[in-house]
């Protein structure tokens, strides 16, 4: 959730955090930021030569998308059981689905819903699952809470970033156990003041991530909580599920050209055990997304989980790239100085121009407003999905990039591992179905092997909003086949801000392993803020 390029500085010193968390430098040396960087909020406007091939000029014209569920969710005007939402800027959606619920975070809030739509907890602060629990996680709130569910448990997680440097010489706090302290329902509808955003770090510790992991499918019910303590700032935490750990890769901050990827002991969280948190740091990368399992059908045995970056360099200028690049994550919880993370290597695609140039840029025009909003274009935000199927894995990535129409348009692959692990491009495309910008996508894959796609939609002549589309195996490859629904007509323009949302999220329900949930921003006539969509989507095959 970075703010400018300027107000978070990098971190050089690896502090001995001792077994709560290892850091290891990947091969390779960091290079110095160049000096031909465009200066922040430059648009760079055009296509790279070979991008349009890949572009799909038309509408889908199949019918088979069904919107089976739609409500609001965290947002302005929002009440629920405890009163009214009290908002930041971007909302950093992120949504999971349970058996019989739907939880939703935003920014530094979190709402727990029944799938109809009825609230039944919060909106609260998303430090409030550490209640009791001590240290940063309970007492420091930031904003970046990501919540995902574990299918292959039936157990929930959320992660939740400490953006301030913990005193030297704290101790991790965990594992402890304890009940969600559920306050008595409020009528109060005036949204509680959040405490104010801290100024300038006073302490010179490290960072902390904050795991907080359900003892059963009940959201409502008793968490496991943990703090694992990390020497580099935890921006963007992007936690994936995987049989042997919670993998969490984290951005270092907006003035670095590295990452830094962990992963958590799963099997001990699960069972409220004492866990490790190992570390690597990844330099000369732009961003870094870890495969985030969906379904319940295994990797193969010891696969290593899947770690994927886009090509390019926003700091160094380089905002074109023919690239995904791809390191294998191997966790050894025997010995773990024997994890590895290997790579990159090259995965060639077609080539693409990051969205106006990348991050931080005033982007996307809007009705009636000289504001125009940021597209985070230069990285792959949203999670990876990776899907098991009985001869191979299928992955599916996307981002936002420039269209030869001189709009934006999401840019959406599918890639194949094979038993043995090999990865390979089996198809790509890019949404340049007419003017409208699309961006800041998310997408999933159903167990039928449908990819259905999630993102924002506006122009200058439309209001910014939330659409979905998809495919089907069927379908001519590099195509999205049906047609294009709208979940959400934004109803007016956004202009308190050029951050939008700064990613949106899709989940698979657990309930039928087809049914795709996803959530995004839009605004209500007369809103100074955002509001949230939430919608389910059925594609064909799935009942």
């Amino acid at each position: 959730m970075p703010r400018t390029l300027n107000d978070r500085s990098r971190v050089y010193a690896h502090l001995l955090l001792g077994l709560a968390c290892t850091i290891e430098l990947v091969a390779g040396v960091p290079q110095s930021v160049a000096a031909q960087a465009p200066p922040p909020g430059t648009i760079v406007a055009g296509v790279p030569s070979g991008s349009v091939r890949v572009e799909q000029r038309t509408h889908g014209v199949i019918s088979g998308i069904r919107v089976v569920r739609r409500f609001d969710g965290l947002g302005e005007g929002f009440v629920g059981p405890h009163g009214a939402v009290s908002l930041r800027n971007p909302s950093d959606n992120s949504l999971a689905v349970g058996p019989a619920h739907v939880v939703q975070t935003v920014n530094s809030q979190w709402a727990v819903f029944r799938k109809d739509g009825t609230p039944v907890y919060g909106p609260l602060p998303t430090n409030a699952v550490f209640a009791g629990f001590g240290g940063p996680c309970e007492t420091m709130l930031s904003g970046d809470a990501v919540v995902r569910y574990d299918q292959l448990a039936d157990r929930w997680l959320l992660v939740l970033p400490i953006f301030r440097r913990v005193p030297a010489g704290h101790t991790a706090s965990g594992p402890r156990t304890a009940a969600l302290r559920i306050p008595a329902a409020t009528a109060d509808s005036s949204p509680r003041p959040l405490p104010p955003r801290p100024a300038a770090d006073s302490a010179t510790g490290g960072y902390a991530m904050c795991y907080a992991v359900s003892t059963t499918s009940n959201p409502l019910g008793a968490w496991h909580r943990y703090e694992f303590l990390r020497p580099l700032f935890p921006d963007y935490p992007r936690p994936a599920v995987w049989p042997d750990g919670y993998y969490v890769p984290t951005s270092t901050g907006d003035e670095v050209i590295e990452k830094h990827v962990c992963v958590a002991e799963r099997s001990r969280m699960l069972r409220g055990q004492s866990a490790r948190e190992v570390c690597r740091i990844v330099p000369d990368v732009n961003f870094l997304n870890t495969a985030d399992l969906d379904g319940r059908r295994l990797p193969p045995a010891g696969m290593p989980n899947l770690v994927l970056a886009a090509g390019g360099s926003q700091l160094r200028g380089v905002v074109d790239s023919d690239e995904l690049q791809l390191w294998r994550f191997a966790v050894n919880w025997r010995d773990t100085s024997r994890t590895t993370l290997l790579g990159p290597e090259r995965i060639a695609v077609a080539p693409y121009r990051y969205l106006c140039g990348g991050q931080l840029t005033s982007c996307v025009p809007q009705p009636g407003v000289d504001r125009r909003l940021d597209a985070q274009g230069d990285k792959l935000m949203p999670r990876l999905v990776y899907r098991q199927f009985a001869r191979h894995a299928a992955l599916v990535a996307t981002h936002s990039v420039n269209t030869a129409s001189g709009a934006g348009g999401v840019r959406w692959y599918e890639l194949r591992a094979s038993l043995r692990g090999a990865v390979s491009l089996h198809q790509q495309g890019t949404t340049a179905f007419d003017s409208l910008y699309r961006w800041l996508p998310s997408a999933a894959m159903d167990r039928f092997g449908n990819i259905g796609i999630g993102y924002s939609a506006g122009d200058a002549h439309t209001f910014p909003g939330q659409r979905f589309v998809g495919r089907s195996p069927s379908h001519a490859p590099g195509t999205l086949g049906f047609r294009e629904v709208t979940l959400a007509a934004g109803e007016a323009s956004q202009t308190n801000t050029l951050r939008w949302e700064d990613y949106s999220q899709t989940a698979i329900d657990p309930f039928d392993d087809c049914t795709i949930w996803y959530v995004g921003d839009y605004l209500r006539t007369g809103a100074s803020n955002y509001s949230t969509r939430i919608g389910a989507f059925r594609l064909p095959g799935c009942r």
